[in-house]
Order: structure tokens, then sequence, then C-alpha cells
């Protein structure tokens, strides 16, 4: 079962935070989360896929997907709850994976300001904390 959680007037800005909680299925196979302007605008696309043990990151302008960047440090479980941090840094973005590894990717647009927000997949978010 797919789950979508979706927040359009986000006020993120250089300097702060995103904390997500929530529960991967015991079938997970991958989920995704978005954040930019709207979904055809997408700063960040931050998408483990358990089901090929890579976490891929990329942007979308336009409704256009970029490159796509790879990571092979997997650390979400099919079966587990999970939290995440993700750090907007202004230049780029740090996320902060369950198990304190950190994923960097560039804000390739140059954004300033982030309203929009989107978790899809199978990923269930039980809390969401903005700071």
């Amino acid at each position: 079962m797919s789950e979508k959680f979706e927040v359009v007037n986000l006020e993120l800005k250089s300097g702060d935070s995103l904390k997500i909680k929530g529960k991967l299925p015991g079938d997970a196979k991958k989920f995704s989360m978005n954040i930019g302007r709207n979904a055809s605008d997408v700063a960040l696309h931050f998408n483990p896929r358990l089901n090929e043990n890579t976490i891929v990151c990329n942007s979308k302008r336009s409704n256009n997907w970029e490159s796509e960047q790879r990571s092979d440090h997997q650390c979400f479980k099919a079966g587990t709850e999970v939290k995440f941090s993700i750090k907007f840094e202004g230049d780029k973005f740090n996320v902060k994976l369950p198990d304190g590894h950190e994923i960097s990717f560039p804000n390739r647009h140059g954004y300033d300001k982030l309203t929009y927000l989107s978790v899809n997949g199978d990923f269930k978010v039980t809390s969401f904390k903005y700071e």
C-alpha cells in the first residue's frame, strides 16, 4: 500500500531542519521524499530503494529529472520504524540517515526558500518536526 504525506505551505530557509519519523512496512521496497517549490520543481528527491540496496538523490526542474546521485550506503530496513533528518544549508542539503551516516546533495536550483514537501511510497509518516 502506497502512502502519501504532503505539505504545500512549508517555509524552509537556509539553516532550517526537518525531522521525519515513520514506519516501513514488512514488504517495503522503496519510498521517496521531495523538497522543493512544488511537485514539478524539486530541489531534493531522496529515494531509498531497499530492493536495490541503494539511495538515489536527484532534482527536478519543470517536471524534468536531472542527473542521479547514488549512494550504496543503505541502512533502511523493511518492517522497522526509522527517523532521519534533512538540514537545508543554502547551497546543499545534508540528510542524516537513521544510523548517523550523512549524505550531502547540492541545491542545484539555488533556491533560498522551499515551500513543498511530499513523502510517497512504502513509508508511513508518524512524526514530522520542523526547526
